[in-house]
């Protein structure tokens, strides 16, 4: 993964989604106490191997399962929308708890998430899981369909948070480059195969108890791992532990304390204004950031639209149920394990570039970080799509549009995984901010995109609407391969990018 922060800073990165900031507040802040040594061992860089390996762990852990709830949901929306009276004769109304829960994400990865750097990762994820427990709650008792269209918006904001502010672990706890790429990849699977797993939990519970139990037993089990977060899930953040250390030794002294409170409100404001409105800046003036944010957010969005193609697909070409279809949708999970272990030769494809970059001799080339992604692009999502659309017909076995989701769930990882690599390299000071318009996209089509899919498949067909979203795909997953050409040109135009030549040297040093 890339270096978001010189590896031997004090703060270590934070989190942001799919990847991790650079906050304004660290960049300026010249009065943060340091560690007594590079050995230090209050240090998360320094903590035991094991430990950084369980904290991983549990925060990888935790994305999975916070993404679960937003598609688990789904594969009861025959029964909800009976519930509650809800038409579905003209559009997928039942749709909506799935995009509001969405847009609270994009919501809070926007304008909430950016204040957690000021508070640590620990007391931020904690508070989150309370919080997002109670919202938990309505999901499993709402008497009517407006408290979960409601509660869904407040329930997705806690998710993102909770799921993006442990993802700043990986940075927080290991140093280079190389002993990043593993954990932050675990995080993307867990981020992405959390969605995608969503629908399959869901059939099993919806099968076996009821469309409410699917709220009922994210309560249980969600309760009952609070403790193990609350006694093992700890502070990873240096700048947040160098606070508190500051904190300590300035005990007694109200006078330092007052005066660097009144600092510190003063430049946090700042610093929030600064946070966000950089993103829509960036997002708006920056082609490179344009394309990245339109090729991720729809890769994220096609792994939403499955929620809906799929139950068209299979109810009406094999006449399954609506369980099975949320069954079938394991396939799309499996391809993005596929997809997680081929980013290993994709991050061998961009450390040997080194030998080609006449840039930045001895760095690896910028471009190299997309050679996969756009593999991903063209033979897995657009490939899947394709084969998806011209294997829908009742002749044909079911596992033949099954393997096709499978290579679009392979092909969206290793997107998602390519363009957050190279957004976060090439924007390298400002990795915190265009990785918040990335991730605003994502959730903005993760909301809006199936909202289409009904109509779409039904006027244009289940063939020609899942070809149409094939040749998107590969438009979007041919366009980046200009940067294999006018990379460096195009970067030293950018007033953003161009400061990512001046890095090349130490990155290639935080490489191992």
């Amino acid at each position: 993964m890339a270096t978001y922060e010189d590896s031997k800073s004090p703060e270590g990165p934070s989190s942001y989604p799919i990847s991790h900031t650079i906050s304004a507040s660290d960049e300026s802040n010249t009065n943060m106490p340091s560690w007594d040594s590079d050995d230090d061992p209050k240090n998360p860089y320094n903590w035991p191997t094991s430990r950084k390996w369980a904290l991983t762990c549990l925060a990888a852990f935790a994305t999975f399962l916070t993404m679960m709830n937003g598609t688990m949901a789904t594969v009861a929306h025959f029964e909800i929308s009976e519930v509650f009276n809800i038409s579905e004769t003209s559009f997928p109304h039942s749709y909506w708890i799935v995009t509001t829960w969405a847009l609270g994400g994009a919501c809070s990865a926007l304008f909430i998430l950016p204040l957690a750097e000021d508070f640590g990762t620990r007391p931020v994820f904690l508070s989150t899981y309370l919080v997002f427990l109670c919202f938990l709650v309505p999901q499993a008792v709402a008497q009517n369909y407006a408290t979960l269209v409601v509660t869904r918006f407040f329930a997705g904001g806690c998710a993102a948070i909770l799921a993006n502010t442990a993802a700043g672990v990986a940075g927080n706890v290991w140093s280079t480059e190389w002993s990043r790429s593993v954990p932050v990849s675990l995080y993307i699977l867990g981020y992405m195969a959390g969605s995608s797993m969503g629908p399959v939990m869901g059939a099993a519970i919806f099968q076996s108890l009821g469309w409410r139990w699917i709220g009922y037993m994210q309560l249980i089990w969600f309760a009952a791992l609070f403790p193990v977060y609350y006694f093992f899930f700890h502070e990873t953040r240096g700048s947040a532990i160098l606070t508190q250390q500051g904190k300590s030794k300035d005990k007694g002294n109200d006078s330092v304390g007052s005066e660097k409170t009144a600092t510190t409100s003063t430049s946090s404001l700042r610093n929030l204004t600064a946070s966000a409105t950089r993103p829509m800046i960036l997002f708006c003036t920056e082609p490179v950031l344009f394309v990245s944010t339109l090729w991720s957010a729809f890769t994220i969005g096609t792994l939403f639209l499955f929620t809906q193609s799929v139950e068209q697909v299979f109810m009406e070409i094999y006449d399954w149920s609506v369980t099975q279809t949320g069954f079938v949708q394991c396939a799309i999970v499996i391809g993005e394990c596929i997809g997680w272990s081929l980013n290993f030769l994709s991050r061998k494809l961009y450390l040997t570039s080194t030998s080609r970059n006449t840039e930045v001799p001895g760095a690896p080339i910028p471009e190299a970080r997309l050679y996969m992604a756009v593999f991903g692009g063209v033979f897995g999502i657009s490939g899947g799509m394709f084969t998806y659309a011209w294997t829908s017909y009742p002749h044909i076995p079911w596992i033949a549009p099954a393997i096709s989701l499978t290579m679009v769930g392979a092909g969206s990882v290793l997107v998602v995984s390519g363009v957050t690599d190279y957004v976060v390299d090439a924007y390298s000071h400002y990795a915190g901010s265009a990785m918040g318009a990335v991730a605003t996209g994502e959730n903005i089509f993760s909301a809006f995109l199936p909202l289409a899919t009904f109509s779409m498949y039904n006027n244009l067909g289940l063939n020609w609407a899942s070809t149409m979203l094939a040749f998107i795909s590969l438009v979007l997953s041919l366009v980046p391969t200009l940067m294999f050409v006018w990379g460096k040109e195009v970067r030293a135009r950018s007033t953003f990018m161009n400061e990512m030549t001046e890095d090349g040297s130490k990155r290639s040093d935080d490489m191992v």
